[in-house]
C-alpha cells in the first residue's frame, strides 16, 4: 500500500547551531498550510544514510552543515537521486558534494577531492573561495529558460549565503561535457546553480534558499522541490524487506 503523503529525506547532521536546520520545521509547516503540499519529513545523519533505503522517499534535500560526519553519506544520497530518477535539491554543503559525485561517478574522476574534508589532496574539485561567502548576500543570474529560472520566475535574484567553498573552474568544461548544466552564475560568472537536464528534478544551489526571508514562506526553489516530491508520490515502488 502506498502512502498518499510524500515522504522527503532530510539528509544532514541536524544541528540547532546550523540555522538552516532551525528553518526546516517552519518550511514544511508552511508548505502545508499556505501551499497545500504535505510532506512526510524525516532527518537522516549522513552516516546513516547507505542504511536507509532512500529509494522509499519522494524527495531528498542534501541541507548544509558541511564538514558532514560521512562523506560518503552524502555522495550516496545524491548517488540515489541521481539513478533514481528521486527530485533532489542539494544546498550550500549539498552543492558542493552533489558536484563531487558527479564528477567521481560520471567524469571518471576518481581522484578529485573537497578541501574541507581532504585539504592535502593533490586534485581539488572543491577548493575554498577567493572571497568566502559566509553570511552575504549576492545577486544570482539565471540561464533563461533553464529549470532555476523557470521556478524562480526570473533571470536575476539576490540571494544568501553561508559558505567558504565552491568548484575549482579547472573542472568547468569536464562536468559540462558530461551532462550537469550551470545555470546560475554570480555577476562575474562563477558557478552558484547546477542541474541536471531530463532529471524529474535535480537542482543544487551554492545560496541557501531555506534562509530567504523570515522563513514564513518558502522560496520558489523550496517550493517547486515540495511539489515535484509530492508529484512523485505513488508512482514510486517501495522495496522489500
Amino acid at each position: 500500500m502506498t502512502s498518499t503523503v510524500a515522504r522527503l529525506a532530510l539528509v544532514g547532521d541536524r544541528s540547532p547551531a546550523v540555522r538552516a536546520h532551525t528553518r526546516v520545521p517552519a518550511l514544511l509547516a508552511a508548505l502545508r498550510d499556505q501551499h497545500e503540499i504535505d510532506l512526510d519529513a524525516y532527518w537522516i545523519p549522513t552516516d546513516e544514510v547507505p542504511a536507509s533505503r532512500l529509494d522509499d522517499f519522494d524527495g531528498i534535500w542534501l541541507l548544509p552543515g558541511s564538514p558532514y560526519r560521512s562523506e560518503d553519506g552524502a555522495l550516496h544520497a545524491v548517488r540515489s537521486a541521481r539513478t533514481g530518477g528521486i527530485p533532489l535539491l542539494a544546498t550550500c554543503g549539498g552543492f558542493q558534494h552533489t558536484l563531487l559525485e558527479y564528477a567521481r561517478a560520471v567524469c571518471d574522476l576518481a581522484g578529485v577531492a573537497h578541501a574541507e574534508n581532504t585539504p592535502d589532496a593533490g586534485e581539488l574539485l572543491i577548493e575554498p573561495l577567493a572571497c568566502a561567502l559566509r553570511g552575504h548576500e549576492a545577486p544570482v543570474v539565471f540561464t533563461a529558460g533553464s529549470l532555476a529560472q523557470r521556478v524562480v520566475g526570473a533571470e536575476r535574484s539576490l540571494e544568501r549565503y553561508q559558505c567558504g567553498y565552491g568548484l575549482n573552474p579547472r573542472y568547468l568544461d569536464t562536468l559540462v561535457a558530461h551532462g550537469l548544466r550551470f545555470t546560475g552564475h554570480d555577476p562575474d560568472g562563477q558557478v552558484r546553480v547546477a542541474e541536471l537536464p531530463g532529471h524529474p528534478f535535480f537542482l543544487a544551489t551554492l545560496f541557501q534558499p531555506e534562509l530567504a526571508g523570515d522563513g514564513d514562506e518558502p522560496h520558489p526553489i523550496v517550493r517547486a522541490f515540495a511539489a515535484a516530491s509530492a508529484a512523485r508520490t505513488g508512482h514510486r515502488t517501495p522495496s522489500r524487506a
